[in-house]
């Protein structure tokens, strides 16, 4: 995927709202390429060691029209996941969610589960959502203002 073209459909949805529903979202998505905040190359290192340890957001349907969500990475066996609640707000929208919980996990012994404070109202992290196709691919910007591009994997 071209930075410049995702750039355009940041555009488009900034104004005219991206359309996606919390349907369009629930699956499994592997990272696949970071651009930082304001620059116009991928971090082809960063992508790379991502990729590498399994960085992931799993979506899936929540309570009373929420989502859940959990991030993990993973690397031989060992793996560390935050999960928690989220919901879509506004017309591009902004995925907005709160991780509740962390475990570390190494094959099927847990290592680490504790439950993690609430963010200050306003702190909470999000990702405006950019777009979505039947490709299997969606792009978003982080609340730190990267640009994050995931493939849907099956």
């Amino acid at each position: 995927m071209d930075h410049s073209h995702l750039l355009d459909l940041e555009k488009q949805a900034r104004r005219q709202g991206s359309g996606l529903t919390a349907g369009d979202l629930v699956g499994y998505w592997q990272l696949n390429t970071v651009w930082p905040k304001g620059r116009n190359q991928a971090d082809a290192f960063n992508g790379w060691l991502l990729r590498r340890i399994g960085a992931c957001l799993e979506i899936s349907e929540g309570v009373s029209d929420g989502l859940q969500l959990r991030n993990a990475v993973s690397l031989a066996g060992l793996t560390l996941q935050f999960t928690g609640p989220g919901h879509l707000n506004g017309r591009q929208p902004l995925l907005k969610f709160r991780f509740e919980r962390v475990e570390l996990t190494l094959g099927g012994l847990m290592l680490l589960k504790r439950d993690l404070p609430a963010p200050q109202s306003g702190g909470e992290p999000f990702f405006a959502l950019i777009s979505r196709n039947t490709e299997g691919w969606l792009a978003a910007r982080g609340k730190g203002g990267g640009l994050a591009l995931w493939t849907l994997r099956d």
